[in-house]
């Protein structure tokens, strides 16, 4: 009973902020057109999200450690936030802004809730190891959903209510409020090893370097999100001629994500017993 309040609780901050993760997708390129910008411009402020989020996320392990994972769950939720709200600015500058905000927050998003979480459960609650997948395939459970359900809320309140592209952007900032006002309310804080930035990375480089297959891992990993970034950037230009729903389009292609996941866990672990390669 104590382990399945405490995952509730994590749960109740961590859910809602994925929620509106994944309301800020569906409608993306549409809203940016819809503001006169040329694509190569759009395709800039794309470019400046992606090189934020590699640029902090060689730092962002060690700045969560140091400012507190509570903290920095909440910080993630106001950043994602005011890049949401500047989604209503036609500035270019602006909307830039918003996208090296949303980089940022979206780094502290899967980095800092998760480590809360691993050192709650092990260090202050002292829950066994064994445990901490089955907080996690809920969270995968949930997150499926959500996304499933972020594309047709998104296609409902764009187009539906006909309140337009920038609708979902503002129908995430209560969800994020929600997970920021929980996080900071009923989570304690905990931090990590204090360590140089420059010391972290040269442990995780050498790291890297040192085992080839890790090296190798890193490579197809790097490749596949390449493909995945140019598939986000050029799926609504694609399917918008055709006439086709965006946030019905959007919830499609998660659920065939989801369904993906599933088979692939059903034939690893099922009858089977497939292996990767």
């Amino acid at each position: 009973p104590a382990f399945r309040r405490f995952q509730r609780e994590f749960l109740l901050g961590y859910l809602p902020a994925l929620a509106a993760d994944w309301l800020q997708g569906p409608l993306l390129f549409q809203l940016l057109q819809s503001r006169g910008f040329l694509r190569s411009q759009i395709a800039a402020l794309y470019s400046c999200g992606f090189a934020s989020n590699v640029a902090f996320g060689l730092v962002s392990g060690v700045f969560v450690d140091r400012l507190g994972r509570k903290k920095s769950c909440v910080l993630s939720s106001g950043l994602c936030s005011v890049s949401c709200l500047l989604q209503l600015s036609r500035d270019f500058l602006a909307l830039a802004t918003g996208r090296v905000l949303a980089a940022l927050g979206t780094s502290l998003l899967f980095s800092a809730f998760e480590s809360w979480y691993i050192h709650e459960h092990l260090e202050r609650h002292d829950f066994p190891a064994e445990w901490i997948p089955d907080t996690f395939s809920r969270v995968a459970l949930w997150n499926s959903g959500l996304a499933v359900a972020a594309g047709l809320l998104a296609e409902l309140v764009a187009e539906g209510l006909a309140l337009g592209p920038v609708a979902p952007f503002l129908v995430a900032v209560p969800f994020l409020v929600l997970s920021g006002i929980l996080a900071g309310k009923n989570w304690d804080e905990n931090y990590g090893k204090s360590r140089p930035c420059g010391k972290a990375c040269g442990e995780g480089l050498r790291g890297l370097l040192s085992d080839p297959r890790a090296l190798l891992l890193g490579l197809v990993q790097a490749l596949v999100e390449t493909i995945l970034l140019i598939f986000a950037f050029l799926w609504t230009p694609v399917l918008e001629p055709q006439g086709i729903p965006l946030g019905i389009a959007f919830s499609g292609f998660t659920a065939a994500s989801a369904a993906g996941s599933a088979l692939f866990r059903r034939g690893v672990t099922g009858r089977l017993r497939l292996q990767p390669l």
